[in-house]
């Protein structure tokens, strides 16, 4: 059940099985399609924390089905519709609940690969070239400091694990599992796609340090799929005030996983539920960064 209130936790639809339930999103068989349904779930610390976040899977939807419009012109995608009216739907399902939060997309077959494009030193990639100067191997400057901008963007893929973290591979071993000439596709694909998003969003007073895309093939076409460039999968930092060497303001879950850590969690299994004020602020975030990367300049 969802509410204004309390948000959907889980998404049911009479009649129909759900064929996966992942940390966030619901995917249901329809016919010869997927429906993707985006719950308010939400993850952090490889654990579905369970308070969910009101309004967070309508956020991630419109967001990425704004972002697949935007780049019609450079990458075809998976998405058919997310107007529920349109969906071959179960008679018993109901529609007001899964409007604005559920996409009908093309049932391509998923790459074994996640592709990461980071432009500023922020996260892990800072993590490690504090250690030996390179991120994910590809060797840098030195002297950058956090959350400075890379001389130019990097592609740093990884692997896509089912639970727990994922793990970041070179270009070659990237090569090794999909080919040389899809992989260097891929490359170029993020990277464009990056630089868009981060164009765009530097439009409207936000910085996209880093992303993350997934792709698929389908009738032996390439596809983005899944979500793209939503807070969930991005690092958005606030451009007014963003300055080196700190570690900007993002429009994520950072409330969440900074009232985790004054929990005292374990990060063990399961995680403790959510603050009131805290569930209040991340739909806040998660609204603002919608109303502001759809907003005309």
């Amino acid at each position: 059940m969802a509410s204004a209130d309390i948000g959907m936790a889980e998404s049911n639809i009479p009649g129909l099985e759900p064929r996966a339930r992942g940390k966030v999103r619901d995917i249901y068989e329809l016919g010869d399609d997927l429906l993707i349904v985006a719950t308010d779930r939400v993850s952090a610390y490889d654990s579905i924390i369970p308070t969910p976040i009101p309004g967070k899977g309508r956020v991630l939807t419109m967001l990425s089905e704004f972002w697949f419009g935007l780049l019609k012109d450079l990458v075809p995608d998976h998405l058919i519709t997310t107007d529920v009216e349109k969906m071959d739907l179960p008679s018993g399902a109901d529609r007001e609940v899964l409007a604005g939060r559920s996409m009908l997309v093309k049932k391509a077959e998923p790459l074994p690969v996640e592709c990461v494009a980071r432009g500023y030193l922020a996260g892990s990639g800072w993590a490690d070239y504090q250690v030996d100067g390179a991120v994910c191997g590809i060797e840098l400057p030195a002297g950058l400091r956090q959350s400075e901008i890379l001389p130019e963007a990097i592609f740093t893929p990884a692997t896509k694990a089912t639970s727990g973290h994922d793990e970041n591979i070179g270009f070659e071993e990237t090569a090794a599992v999909v080919g040389m000439e899809l992989a260097e596709r891929l490359r170029e694909l993020t990277l464009k796609i990056y630089q868009t998003g981060h164009d765009h969003a530097r439009a409207r007073g936000l910085i996209l340090a880093d992303t993350k895309f997934e792709f698929g093939m389908y009738e032996g076409k390439l596809l983005l799929i899944d979500e793209v460039m939503t807070p969930d999968s991005s690092r958005f930092w606030e451009e007014s005030t963003y300055a080196v060497g700190t570690s900007p303001m993002s429009f994520d879950k950072q409330f969440v996983r900074d009232a985790l850590t004054e929990s005292g969690w374990d990060r063990e299994p399961p995680a403790p539920p959510l603050p009131a004020d805290v569930v209040r602020n991340t739909t806040r975030k998660y609204e603002e960064a919608l109303e502001r990367l759809i907003a005309a300049v």
